[in-house]
C-alpha cells in the first residue's frame, strides 16, 4: 500500500498522511455484519475500568471466521478483499462450492478469483491453512492456534506473522512477532503468509480529531491528577510522581516491571522471552 502525504495547507495537516487502501470498494456482507454497541470503556455498573475509551464512528462488526476447519478439504474463491474498521488488518470475503460465504482475514499478496483451502495437508501455498506438523520449516505463518479446535490467536495484527523453525515430539517451535521462541502442539492449525496492510504502523494521524474518530478519548498523566485518582497525582504544577518506581492507577509496579505469573501452565512451553 502507498502512503499519501496531505498537503500542509493548516498546521494540524502538516504531518497527515493516510493510506492508498488497495481495497474493493463494496458494501460488507449483510448475513456477516451487525451492530455493536460501545460501552465506552465501563462495566455493567457504569463505572470506568478501562481509560480512554469512548465516543468514535460507528462501526458495523464483520464476523471472521478465525478456524476455517468447517469446510475441511473444500476449495473457496476469494470475492474480495475488504476493510475493517475494526482491526488493522484486511479482511476478505471467500465462497465456497456451495454458496456459504464467510469472511477470512486477508495475508499480503491474496488476490480475487484466488482460491484457498483449509485442510490437514493443504499445499503450504499463499491463503491456505492446514496443521503445524504439515508446514515446511521457516514458513511465515499466521492466525496460529494455541488451543486444536479454538481457532487463530496468535499473529493476526497488520502487518504480523510468525516463523515456523521445525516440529520435534508432537510440538512445533514458532518464533512469534514478538521474538519470544515457545512451543505449540503441532495439530494446531495455522494460515500461510504475512497478514496483510503492512503500511499500517507508518501512518500519521496529524491532528486529534481523527484519534477520536477511532474511539480514543485523551490521555492524561497520572501525575497531572489529584491522589485521589492516581498513585503520581498530587504536588504543584508539573513535580515528579514522588516515589521509588511508577505505579499503575491501581497501585501495582509498572514501566518494565515483568508481570508474566511463572506459575503459568505454558511457562513451560516458552524457551526464549520475547524482546522488551
Amino acid at each position: 500500500m502507498t502512503i499519501i502525504k496531505v498537503k500542509p495547507t493548516t498546521n494540524a495537516r502538516r504531518q497527515m498522511s493516510f493510506l492508498d487502501y488497495k481495497v474493493d470498494k463494496v458494501k460488507p456482507e449483510k448475513s456477516l455484519t451487525f451492530g455493536i454497541k460501545r460501552g465506552s470503556g465501563r462495566n455493567h455498573a457504569g463505572q470506568l475500568v478501562v481509560m480512554h475509551k469512548g465516543g468514535g464512528a460507528k462501526r458495523k462488526y464483520r464476523i471472521v471466521d478465525l478456524n476455517m476447519v468447517s469446510h475441511l478439504g473444500e476449495k473457496a474463491k476469494v470475492v474480495s478483499i475488504e476493510y475493517d474498521p475494526n482491526r488493522t488488518a484486511n479482511i476478505a470475503l471467500i465462497q465456497y462450492p456451495d454458496g456459504e460465504k464467510s469472511y477470512v482475514l486477508a495475508p499480503d499478496g491474496l488476490e480475487k478469483e484466488q482460491l484457498i483451502i483449509c485442510d490437514e495437508k493443504a499445499p503450504a501455498k499463499l491463503g491456505n491453512r492446514l496443521k503445524l506438523k504439515n508446514i515446511p520449516p521457516t514458513t511465515q505463518i499466521h492466525n496460529i492456534e494455541l488451543t486444536p479446535g479454538k481457532g487463530g490467536q496468535m499473529a493476526r495484527s497488520a502487518g504480523n506473522f510468525a516463523t515456523l523453525l521445525g516440529v520435534d515430539n508432537g510440538y512445533a517451535i514458532v518464533r512469534m512477532p514478538s521474538l519470544e521462541t515457545r512451543k505449540i502442539l503441532a495439530e494446531c492449525y495455522a494460515s500461510i503468509g504475512v497478514i496483510s496492510n503492512l503500511d499500517h504502523s507508518k501512518v500519521n494521524l496529524g491532528k486529534a480529531g481523527r484519534k477520536r474518530h477511532l474511539g480514543v478519548r485523551p490521555t492524561v498523566l497520572g501525575k497531572e491528577k489529584n491522589p485521589v485518582d492516581h498513585p503520581h497525582g498530587g504536588g504543584e504544577g508539573h513535580s515528579p510522581i514522588g516515589m521509588k518506581y511508577p505505579k499503575t492507577p491501581w497501585g501495582a509496579p509498572a514501566l518494565g516491571k515483568r508481570t508474566r505469573n511463572k506459575r503459568k501452565a505454558s511457562q513451560k512451553l516458552i524457551i526464549a522471552r520475547r524482546k522488551k
